[in-house]
C-alpha cells in the first residue's frame, strides 16, 4: 500500500474515532426534566436556592437538564413527596431533615435543641464527617443527599402571650413538626406540642385549634403568620437545615457526567441560597415588626435555663441512635466548641 494510501487510511480512521469520541460524550447527558418539590414559597429563600440550582444545571449541561421547581407542597406534603422520590415517580426534593427521621432516625441528632448558637457553627457541624456519615447512610433508604442547605434557627410564635422564660410556654398548644425530638422538647415545657403537617399550620393557626408554632423567621414571613400571631419570641432553640434530595432510582439512571452536574450545582448553590437566607432572616424581623408582631428576645440567663432544662432529651434519644454516628456527633461539636472563630 502506498504513503499516499496509508496516510488517507489514518486521516479517515481518526476522523471516525473522532466522531465516536464526540457521540458517546454528547449522550453522556440527555434531555431531562427534574422536578424539584418543596414546601415554600416563591418568595422564601429555599426557592431561590432552587432558582440558582436551576440555572447552573442549565448552564453545566448546555440546557438539556431541566428543572422544573414546583414550590408550596404542590406535590403533597414533605413526607408524600419523600414518598415519591423512594417510588422514583419524583425527582427532586428539599425538605428539612426533621422528615427524614422515620427512615433514618440519627437525623434526630441534628434536632437536638440549643446544640449550635451561630450559623457558622451549624455549617461546620453538617459540611463536616457528622454530614457525610448521615448522608450515607441515605442510598440504601432509596434516597441521595446532595448536602445541606440554610433553613435557619427556629423561633416560637404564639396568640397567647410573650415567652420570656421555658415557664411562659406552660399550656400552649403548639404546632411542631411530626417528630419524637420536637415533641419531648416542648414537653419539657410543659406545652401541649401537637404534630400537624405544614400545609395545614396557617387554617389551623387561624382558627386557634392551635395557639402557635415554631419556624424561622423567613418561614414566619413568607407564610403570613403575622395575620394569625401576635407574639414572637426569639428563642433560637433548633438549627433547622433542608436537605437536598434526589430518587436514587432517578439517579441510578443517570450517567457520571450527569450525576457530576447535579452534585457540583447543589454545592455551588449552597453558599448562595445560605447567603440570602440570612440575608433575608436579618430582613424579616423588621418587616415582622411592620406587620404588627410584637417580637421580645429572651434573656441570656433564661435562655441557659432553658437549654439547662432540654439536656435529658440528648441522652435519651441518642440511646437509641447508632452509637458510631452518636460518637461522631459528640467529638464535632467539641471541636467546633472550641473553635475561636
Amino acid at each position: 500500500m502506498s504513503k499516499r494510501r496509508i496516510s488517507v487510511v489514518w486521516l479517515a480512521a481518526v476522523i471516525t474515532a473522532s466522531a465516536l469520541t464526540s457521540g458517546s460524550a454528547g449522550a453522556q447527558v440527555q434531555e431531562r426534566t427534574i422536578r424539584w418539590g418543596h414546601l415554600n414559597n416563591t418568595d422564601h429563600p429555599v426557592s431561590k436556592g432552587v432558582q440558582k440550582f436551576t440555572e447552573l444545571v442549565a448552564a453545566k449541561s448546555g440546557g438539556k437538564l431541566k428543572v422544573r421547581e414546583y414550590p408550596a407542597n404542590q406535590l403533597g406534603s414533605e413526607m408524600q413527596q419523600q414518598s415519591a422520590l423512594r417510588a422514583g415517580t419524583q425527582e427532586m426534593q428539599s425538605p428539612a431533615t426533621t422528615s427524614l427521621v422515620g427512615i433514618v432516625k440519627d437525623y434526630g441528632l441534628i434536632d437536638f435543641p440549643f446544640i449550635v448558637s451561630t450559623p457558622q457553627q451549624a455549617d461546620a457541624l453538617l459540611d463536616g464527617p457528622l454530614g457525610a456519615a448521615l448522608l450515607a447512610k441515605l442510598p440504601e433508604k432509596g434516597l441521595v443527599g446532595l448536602g445541606y442547605w440554610d433553613l435557619g434557627f427556629r423561633n416560637v410564635t404564639n396568640s397567647r402571650r410573650a415567652v420570656t422564660k421555658g415557664e411562659d410556654l406552660d399550656g400552649i398548644k403548639i404546632r411542631v413538626i411530626p417528630n419524637p425530638v420536637y415533641l419531648e422538647t416542648f414537653k419539657a415545657f410543659n406545652a401541649n406540642p401537637v404534630p400537624m403537617s405544614f400545609s395545614e399550620l396557617y387554617s389551623a393557626l387561624e382558627t386557634r385549634t392551635v395557639d402557635g408554632q415554631e419556624n424561622p423567621f423567613s418561614v414566619i414571613l413568607s407564610n403570613k403568620f403575622y395575620e394569625v400571631q401576635k407574639y414572637l419570641s426569639v428563642t433560637n432553640h433548633t438549627y433547622s437545615t433542608n436537605i437536598i434530595l434526589i430518587s436514587k432510582i432517578f439517579w441510578d439512571k443517570l450517567s457520571k457526567e450527569e450525576q457530576a452536574i447535579l452534585q457540583d450545582a447543589a454545592n455551588e448553590a449552597r453558599a448562595y441560597q445560605r447567603k440570602v437566607s440570612r440575608e433575608a432572616a436579618a430582613a424579616a424581623i423588621g418587616e415582622l415588626k411592620a406587620k404588627g408582631m410584637e417580637i421580645n428576645e429572651i434573656a441570656p440567663a433564661e435562655l441557659a435555663r432553658m437549654r439547662d432544662k432540654t439536656k435529658p432529651i440528648a441522652a435519651k434519644f441518642s440511646a437509641d441512635y447508632d452509637q458510631e454516628i452518636v460518637k461522631l456527633f459528640n467529638s464535632e461539636l467539641e471541636k467546633i466548641y472550641a473553635r475561636k472563630d
